[in-house]
């Protein structure tokens, strides 16, 4: 009987090999729910099979914190992947809705609404982050999920991104405070927007595709609320700071 105990089972193992065996069996067992069912690949003969699945089964049972890694994990790379199939889409802003570096190395995407107080809370890190690295570019994703009037400021900030003055119209509706049809029009005419144009946008059908698409991606990322940021392979949901939209940047980078 094989004994894993010697060198040369040892060395059948090697470390890599061991911990990639360890993830797939710990997402099984994860998916399995309360079970662990361990299950050596076919190509290893039945003793060391057998010897292996026990150890595998002994490993995760005294550190079941594996499990959660692993499926955190999969679940990453998971979403990276579908991140990647719809970059161009998170990417490609819709006129000049973004700011920043217009070939920025780094595409920071901001799905948000403008009733979200956490999207407003978020407003000063972009700021500061655009300002202190030249190489990012953000784009931002109008989500109006929120309120009666989200909708609303949706349209004419997609007005403001096709007249060239996205950028002063953002900031001055998050800085009007409460979403209304009258703090809209006020951002509005801050930025050379008649009433008149603004309530034409509010209620034409030219900016639904874009909205549609918005709300589809967002489905897509799982994004349960706003703001959602989408950097590089990631998703981080919430405002969730300076530092973490910095990490971000800089792993996406690394990649």
């Amino acid at each position: 009987m094989t004994d894993p105990a010697r060198p040369g089972f040892a060395a059948a193992l090697s470390n890599r090999k061991m911990q990639m065996l360890l993830g797939f069996l710990a997402f099984s067992a994860a998916a399995a729910g309360t079970a662990v069912a361990v299950q050596a690949p076919a190509s290893i003969n039945a003793t060391d099979r057998a010897a292996i699945e026990r150890i595998v089964h002994d490993y995760i049972l005294d550190h079941p914190e594996i499990i959660p890694q692993a499926v955190e994990k999969l679940q990453a790379k998971r979403m990276s992947g579908t991140i990647d199939a719809n970059r161009q889409a998170i990417e490609t802003p819709f006129a000049g809705a973004w700011e920043g570096a217009a070939r920025g190395d780094v595409v920071v995407a901001e799905f948000f609404d403008y009733a979200c107080s956490y999207c407003r809370a978020s407003l000063p890190d972009l700021s500061r982050l655009v300002g202190e690295d030249k190489g990012v570019k953000v784009v931002y994703r109008e989500l109006p999920i929120l309120s009666e009037h989200s909708s609303d400021a949706a349209k004419v900030s997609l007005l403001a991104a096709e007249r060239g003055k996205y950028m002063p119209f953002h900031k001055a509706l998050y800085g009007a405070g409460r979403v209304t049809r009258d703090t809209i029009f006020a951002a509005a005419a801050s930025v050379g927007i008649d009433r008149k144009a603004a309530e034409a946008a509010m209620t034409a059908s030219r900016y639904d595709g874009e909205i549609q698409s918005n709300i589809a991606l967002a489905q897509k990322l799982q994004a349960t609320g706003t703001p959602t940021f989408v950097i590089g392979g990631q998703v981080l949901s919430g405002a969730v700071g300076y530092d973490a939209l910095k990490a971000a940047v800089a792993a996406a980078r690394t990649k």
